[in-house]
């Protein structure tokens, strides 16, 4: 630990390279000059109508034949996947 204390005390005493003078006010020039990318209102309602649209379809369409689900609750009383039962089968 007394290494890097002692690095650390070094780079505080060094003196500030001359690349770094002013970096401050360059980066936000920069950022004030940059022009803000705004997507126009057509965009957006063209997106939500969209989005509405595959929401009508897709809640439209008729789910396919319901199949039973098993559980897989690794709590539950029987579960298929658990070890006991892959390898003696089952109960």
């Amino acid at each position: 630990m007394d290494d890097l204390d002692a690095v650390l005390t070094r780079l505080a005493r060094a003196p500030v390279p001359a690349s770094l003078d002013g970096i401050e006010a360059r980066v936000l020039a920069r950022i004030a000059a940059r022009p803000v990318a705004r997507a126009g209102m057509g965009l957006g309602a063209m997106t939500i109508a969209v989005a509405l649209v595959m929401g009508i379809v897709g809640a439209g369409v008729p789910a396919k034949e319901a199949s039973a689900a098993s559980s897989l609750s690794p709590l539950g009383p029987v579960s298929p996947l658990a070890p006991s039962t892959l390898l003696v089968g089952a109960p």
